[in-house]
């Protein structure tokens, strides 16, 4: 006990004296004790939820699609007015958006369906990963086909076992089913 106490005086003696190199080759090996340095934080990955806001605030306007390849999220924003259109990608890694393309002479009637949905794609995705627990990784538009068919958002869903599931949202009502063209292993939504 006496000999733990005279080493730490000696070394803190030391360290005052001639910092923290000669305490390494003043005090015993057992007696200088240094905590591991912390690893960096690898920086939080970005959802589709984050690059979803990252790409509006960049470029305002309604999100028409969002899709994860790799570690980056590829999403196309129509302006307001429907007449810009522009393809960004945002690094899943840090949330930073590139403009690939701007286009800003766009049909606006084109667009008029999406600009009029109840239902935003980022709502969407939260519906579909409220009813299938996950990770959203695309988002896709699919307008009516005028017979029937109405408008609605096509979402993919991760789940923590790998498997996706494959739905769509009711760009009216918000209602989520399984597409029929899906192949997941969660059965009917």
């Amino acid at each position: 006990m006496k000999r733990n106490l005279y080493v730490a005086t000696a070394a803190a003696v030391v360290l005052l004296a001639g910092g923290p190199a000669a305490a390494a080759v003043a005090a015993p090996a057992d007696a200088v004790r240094t905590a591991p340095a912390a690893a960096p934080a690898a920086p939080a990955d970005t959802t589709a939820e984050g690059a979803a806001a990252a790409a509006l605030k960049d470029y305002p306007g309604v999100i028409e699609s969002l899709d994860r390849d790799g570690n980056v999220w590829h999403v196309d924003v129509i302006t307001k007015d429907g007449k810009g259109h522009a393809e960004l990608k945002v690094d899943a890694a840090n949330g930073k958006v590139t403009r690939e393309n701007v286009d800003t002479d766009e049909d606006a009637g084109e667009h008029k369906e999406l600009l009029a949905a109840e239902v935003t794609a980022e709502q969407a995705v939260k519906a579909a990963v409220a009813a299938h627990p996950g990770e959203a990784w695309a988002v896709e538009w699919e307008a009516g086909d005028g017979n029937g068919k109405a408008a609605s958002w096509h979402v993919e869903v991760r789940g923590s076992d790998g498997k996706t599931w494959d739905g769509s949202v009711d760009a009216t009502t918000g209602k989520v089913t399984v597409r029929a063209d899906s192949d997941d292993d969660y059965g009917n939504g």
